[in-house]
């Protein structure tokens, strides 16, 4: 396997922002530790990438963005933000839409990698499997360039992870509705991502802190290919027998939460006298909907721009954490009414 920047900041004895400066021709370097940095250089025959100054090449200023369904309103909003960002700091952008195949998302990271791109950044949680080896392709990328990712998190040397606390999250606005007197909660979810488990784990824990029976528990996953909100107002009633056994419903995307608000419709009950719902994200349908959804904030905003600041940061050679999280907050309109 070729010799990558960590493997030369190890044998070196400095840290890889040291090796990224000597690489960029950066400056707060002494004459000895430049030397034995470009010694190790020589003598394993590393090539930095395309942006690496040093060699006598010039940054492409171009950094790839994937993402898994351009459609999912979270994701094409979160891409908005960073081709935004990106071209207010000089940079260019190229976007694939890989789907949810593996071998598709290899086939395209390889083809973005071939481009000499100066980052990767990963848009959504997908992206991050279940086990190491699904996760590799990132890991041989990341030897190459920096690879950043957009709630999902990720531990590997040069891949930087910022994200929402959605357990964190969900929990609170879990608990915000057992608090306002509402135990009774079906749960609405429609993906098995990091973020999408991360989300579940936080309304289960939830319900076992308020000591909440499993006799009142009510989980139920949509596979999200099966249509749009009217597919979803269907799904419910159809798993509820057209009367709601619950009188809250929170759902892990607005998505959902407004087919929530549609079946409840449907069933003859009041928003939020009888049922109270909650939905995630906190996107435009929270205000296209009546009533108004309460929704959690992720911080969309904020995540890419502290996406951006930590790749302009690391592609400068400074050190950065390679993960900083968010706190999501639940926005309070009408179909919830807590105080």
């Amino acid at each position: 396997m070729a010799i990558t920047i960590y493997d030369i900041s190890q044998k070196a004895g400095v840290s890889t922002a040291t090796v990224s400066r000597v690489i960029n021709g950066g400056g707060n370097v002494s004459p000895a530790t430049c030397k034995k940095v470009t010694d190790i250089i020589e003598e394993y025959g590393y090539i930095p990438n395309a942006y690496a100054r040093g060699m006598g090449l010039r940054s492409l200023k171009t950094v790839g963005l994937l993402c898994a369904d351009s459609s999912d309103l979270y994701t094409a909003r979160a891409v908005y933000l960073l081709e935004q960002e990106l071209q207010a700091n000089g940079y260019e952008s190229l976007l694939c839409c890989t789907g949810f195949n593996q071998d598709v998302r290899k086939n395209y990271l390889n083809l973005i990698l071939s481009k000499k791109v100066d980052s990767i950044i990963l848009v959504g949680s997908h992206f991050i499997a279940s086990t190491e080896l699904e996760n590799e392709y990132i890991r041989e990328a990341a030897d190459q360039i920096p690879i950043m990712l957009l709630n999902a998190s990720y531990s590997h040397p040069n891949v930087y992870s910022t994200l929402c606390d959605d357990y964190a999250s969900m929990y609170e606005a879990a608990s915000s509705m057992i608090q306002s007197g509402i135990p009774d909660i079906l749960y609405l979810y429609n993906s098995r991502s990091y973020s999408g488990l991360k989300k579940l784990k936080g309304f289960e824990k939830a319900l076992a802190d308020n000591h909440i029976p499993e006799s009142m528990r009510n989980i139920l996953y949509y596979d999200k290919s099966a249509g749009g909100i009217e597919d979803i107002t269907a799904f419910i009633q159809e798993m509820t027998d057209g009367r709601p056994p619950f009188h809250g419903i929170i759902a892990s995307d607005d998505v959902l939460a407004v087919g929530g608000i549609k079946y409840t419709q449907k069933t003859g009950l009041r928003i939020p006298e009888d049922i109270s719902i909650i939905g995630y994200n906190n996107s435009m349908l929270t205000a296209c909907c009546t009533p108004s959804l309460t929704s959690v904030d992720n911080c969309l905003e904020a995540l890419t721009h502290q996406l951006i600041h930590t790749l302009l940061q690391v592609l400068a050679g400074e050190q950065m954490p390679q993960k900083v999280v968010f706190s999501g907050k639940l926005i309070e309109r009408d179909t919830t009414c807590f105080h």
